[in-house]
């Protein structure tokens, strides 16, 4: 009967443990996406924000200028309340892309290079970042107010899509690939030849964006720039959060559970 409470007991013990250890990875996966998003968003509004603010210019210029009637009171009124909420909106999707960095870490922390958490946390979220962000950036680049006809929104965001799908789907499977054959010499190599075949066939595959440009090229490719280098830099930031309180908080480690 001893024996009994003392296997109950135990049994208690390691499921308090398993959830204490799981709640520190949820925890680790959201703060770390949470405060990337919010540095997201206030690098936006430092560096993003005035592009878009002069796309909307020329737009309200424009609409001005074939007879229609614009309430600039209502205009500033709603890009002051857009700005304000960008930072709940950066901070959602930091937890979002948290979220999903913790998922792929957790199953992928032992195959992945450096013997370091935090930099194998920096190193996978720059992968994620390429194939989540860069990779699509490369064929549909992001583009300011302005730019794009409100009647082929659906047709850009499918296209867009599409190929972000290919590009996740086709990472995801080879990462798989590579866990199971990564004793092969040559598959780090091979690996990344593949996806780019796969990549670049989708590229000269999926028809460009069918919207025309009537705003100066100068201020598009200062926005998608400053877009770009942001959406970078928050990837970093994420996968350098992360990676530290990973390695501060362990969540990983089973010594606990196992010396009892």
């Amino acid at each position: 009967m001893q024996q009994g409470f003392h296997a109950i007991s135990l049994f208690h013990i390691h499921a308090d443990l398993f959830l204490m250890k799981s709640l520190t990875f949820v925890l680790i996966s959201i703060v770390s996406g949470a405060i990337a998003g919010v540095i997201l968003a206030a690098m936006n509004l430092v560096v993003v924000e005035p592009f878009i603010d002069k796309a909307i210019g020329i737009e309200t210029a424009n609409v001005i200028a074939s007879g229609e009637t614009v309430d600039m009171d209502g205009q500033d009124s709603f890009r002051v309340w857009q700005k304000a909420g960008s930072v709940i909106a950066g901070s959602i999707l930091g937890m979002a892309f948290g979220s999903l960095l913790g998922i792929v870490y957790a199953f992928s922390r032992k195959a992945l290079p450096f013997s370091g958490d935090r930099k194998r946390a920096v190193f996978l979220s720059l992968v994620m970042c390429l194939v989540l962000f860069v990779v699509p950036f490369l064929k549909y680049p992001g583009n300011p107010p302005a730019v794009g006809d409100p009647e082929t929104i659906w047709i850009r965001e499918s296209l867009f899509l599409g190929f972000l799908g290919i590009s996740a789907i086709s990472a995801l499977c080879l990462g798989i690939l590579f866990h199971r054959l990564r004793q092969i010499s040559h598959i780090p190599l091979i690996i990344p030849v593949v996806y780019a075949v796969i990549m670049s066939s989708a590229f000269v595959l999926f028809p460009p964006n069918p919207d025309e440009i009537s705003i100066p090229m100068d201020l598009v490719n200062s926005f998608r720039i400053a877009s770009g280098l942001t959406m970078v830099g928050f990837w970093i930031v994420l996968g350098t959060i992360f990676g530290t309180l990973w390695s501060k908080y362990r969540p990983h480690d089973s010594s606990k559970i196992t010396a009892i």
